[in-house]
């Protein structure tokens, strides 16, 4: 099984909880992080003992104070590290021959957080976009000072907390990166996310539906980190272009007398599952 607490933030899916179908299918145990005045919907697909319940009804600003509520949440349990999900993940995948197969297990999770419990610094973990990671090329297993987006396993204890109502993600990740942290972004592991603004709920219609095809959402990003984001256009609407050349100085930190056995698979197997 996996160490750290699993997190899902989820407001207006509970008819279309993706992510959780997904981590029942690995035989996950996790936790749905849902606003009071949802929780009649949400126990009608959700056990109830996965989930809890905010002290607040939407305040406005995004998902960044239910972040931050897990992020106390997860220290109050006394643990080191915790995950926090996006709830519109269809499946997660494991890298094998540079080939994708759906992971129906644990030690997905398992394996990224043993990896980065070696390390010292390690701010930031998570898995790459699988539509990053075509099937016709050769990846690494892992990239180093990025941004980690979506499910993200995160250090407790560092002095930052989420922030701002756009590009939360992108900004902890060069908040961090920025302080001498490092980041890893898994290639080894991947998710298959949908994609922004095609799914209801959520920041959809809150955040999302800013009518300058999100040319906002870039220049706040600008406005923040100036010394290494410029906006620029792609497939027809505006984005945020970041630097992260300049962290790679960022070096991992390896722990002392951390105890490396070589390798380890955690137990997951490539089966056919046709057969």
């Amino acid at each position: 099984m996996f160490k750290y607490p699993i997190y899902v933030i989820s407001k207006g899916r509970h008819d279309c909880i993706l992510t959780t179908k997904s981590l029942i299918r690995m035989g996950c145990k996790f936790n749905v992080v849902i606003e009071p005045d949802e929780i009649n919907e949400y126990k009608k697909v959700i056990p109830e003992d996965s989930i809890i319940i905010l002290p607040f009804n939407n305040l406005g600003q995004g998902s960044i104070p239910a972040r931050n509520f897990v992020w106390e949440h997860s220290i109050s349990l006394g643990h080191d590290r915790h995950w926090i999900l996006d709830d519109n993940i269809e499946q997660f995948n494991r890298m094998n021959n540079n080939y994708q197969h759906r992971c129906n297990s644990p030690a997905y999770f398992h394996a990224m957080e043993d990896f980065v419990d070696r390390y010292e610094n390690i701010a930031l973990a998570g898995p790459e976009y699988d539509f990053f990671c075509k099937s016709r090329c050769n990846w690494p297993a892992f990239r180093l000072n990025t941004r980690i987006y979506s499910t993200i396993l995160i250090k407790n204890d560092i002095p930052f907390r989420w922030r701002g109502k756009f590009n939360e993600d992108t900004d902890l990740s060069i908040r961090v990166l920025k302080a001498g942290y490092s980041t890893v972004l898994f290639l080894a592991f991947t998710q298959q996310k949908t994609q922004t603004m095609t799914m209801k709920g959520g920041n959809t219609d809150s955040i999302y539906n800013d009518g300058t095809e999100r040319l906002s959402f870039a220049e706040s990003l600008v406005e923040q980190h100036p010394d290494c984001v410029r906006v620029t256009k792609k497939y027809g609407r505006w984005h945020h272009h970041v630097n992260y050349r300049i962290f790679k100085r960022n070096k991992l930190v390896r722990k002392q007398g951390y105890n490396y056995s070589g390798i380890n698979n955690f137990g997951m197997v490539l089966k056919n599952i046709h057969t």
